[in-house]
């Protein structure tokens, strides 16, 4: 099992712009965007009668390339839908980190999925993201996140639009009905080393809604959050960015550690508060994505 206290990827993930596939002029634009990543989607932006087209158009675009830093995902159609073995097909060779399929209700969606990537031929790098946006894989999310051990699985991906759907759970500011998913989902995660990803925020031009939802998912947890909309990107890179005053005290940690009259000690008081070892973990993380950021 992967162990949560070194698994995380130092590499920022603050924020997942989706971007139809169908859209050639958009897929430029992200080559451009400060995003972290993009995840090309073939499901929920593309209507039925273009997603033959709108494969064939992510394939081209993929391998043109020019996206630079940014983590490239693909999302694909479910597997039960006319495209989805289509899609993964598809897709086994070509230049993504990840494919992110939507719909995933228990474990063994996650060890199917793996398998049928493994047939299919993809690299053993390439990762599966999953959508966690049904009832039954809120109630499998700890069954779901442990497949991680022996399949591709490195990421959940919240859709709460469709949750909200299928459960009839409403999406008001504040998201307060949201919370218990929201925790388990991110407790789940980091029990078996995965990132995660907040939902997205439907009010475009909410910048409020934006920035509230944001501090939400970074205080509780989250990697980053996905995104509808360019707009949305400057909001989310500041917020789950480390502050400036918390890598000031990360590093005041660090260095304290790292003084030869402190070796042995397991607990310290630095700048009048007690660091133990495992605040120095994670004041390690803080600064690797921190440096991260700043190489950008």
């Amino acid at each position: 099992m992967p162990n949560p206290e070194t698994s995380p990827d130092a590499r920022p993930l603050r924020s997942l712009l989706y971007m139809p596939a169908s859209n050639r002029r958009a897929i430029d634009k992200a080559r451009g965007l400060d995003t972290d990543a993009v995840a090309l989607d073939l499901e929920d932006a593309v209507a039925p009668e273009m997603k033959a087209e709108a494969r064939a158009a992510l394939l081209e675009e993929l391998a043109a390339g020019g996206f630079g830093h940014r983590r490239l995902i693909a999302r694909i159609n479910a597997l039960d839908t006319p495209w989805g073995h289509d899609d993964l097909a598809a897709l086994a060779a070509a230049p993504v980190e990840a494919v992110l399929v939507p719909k995933v209700d228990d474990a063994d969606d996650v060890i199917a999925l793996s398998r049928a990537m493994d047939a299919a031929g993809y690299a053993p790098g390439v990762k599966l993201w999953v959508m966690i946006e049904t009832p039954r894989a809120v109630l499998a999310l700890e069954r779901i996140a442990a497949c991680a051990a022996t399949t591709r699985l490195a990421a959940f991906v919240l859709g709460l639009n469709d949750l909200a759907k299928d459960s009839g759970m409403a999406q008001l500011p504040g998201r307060a009905v949201f919370l218990p998913v929201l925790t388990l989902a991110v407790l789940a995660a980091r029990a078996h080393g995965l990132a995660i990803l907040d939902g997205v925020c439907n009010a475009i031009d909410d910048s409020a809604r934006l920035e509230a939802e944001c501090v939400q998912a970074r205080d509780g947890g989250f990697d980053g959050k996905t995104l509808i909309h360019p707009a949305q990107l400057a909001t989310a890179n500041r917020v789950f960015a480390p502050a400036e005053d918390a890598i000031a005290e990360a590093q005041a940690i660090v260095t304290a550690f790292a003084d030869p009259a402190n070796a042995g000690r397991g607990a310290l008081r630095v700048n009048g508060k007690m660091a133990e070892l495992l605040h120095r973990t994670q004041a390690e993380r803080l600064l690797a994505k921190a440096a991260a950021i700043a190489a950008r």
